[in-house]
């Protein structure tokens, strides 16, 4: 069993800068991907990043590209989301997932919410116009 709790978010304005973290117990770690996903009001979670368990190898869904990196430090259980140049349709809850598939040949396995075992409860971003 691995435990995801996520912290970070907020209320922002367009052009700011958060940084959503989310620290995993339980089994340990570094056996993980790990990824992030975003549910706005009336939409479906999607995807918005992942990260493979050394930290290697990293996806991100096109409208983010460029502005959030994600990141990982194994020894602190931690996974990181920063999110540069926020937009107001960046809007939504934020939720840390983790897979017990450590790294997938087809990187579009990443995306699905399916591939993910575990979910955290999700933190609010907000940006405002």
């Amino acid at each position: 069993q691995v435990q995801l709790e996520e912290s970070g978010g907020g209320l922002v304005q367009t052009g700011d800068s958060l940084s959503l973290s989310c620290v995993a117990t339980g089994e340990p770690f570094s056996n993980y991907a790990m990824g992030w996903f975003r549910q706005g009001p009336g939409t479906e979670r999607s995807f918005v990043a992942a990260i493979s368990y050394s930290g290697i190898s990293e996806y991100y869904t096109d409208s983010v590209k460029g502005r959030f990196t994600i990141s990982r430090d194994n020894a602190k259980n931690t996974v990181t989301l920063q999110m540069n140049s926020l937009k107001p349709e960046d809007s939504a809850v934020y939720y840390c997932a983790a897979s017990l598939t450590a790294y997938f040949s087809d990187a579009d396995r990443y995306t699905r919410n399916n591939e993910y075992d575990y979910w955290g409860q999700g933190t609010q971003v907000t940006v405002s116009s």
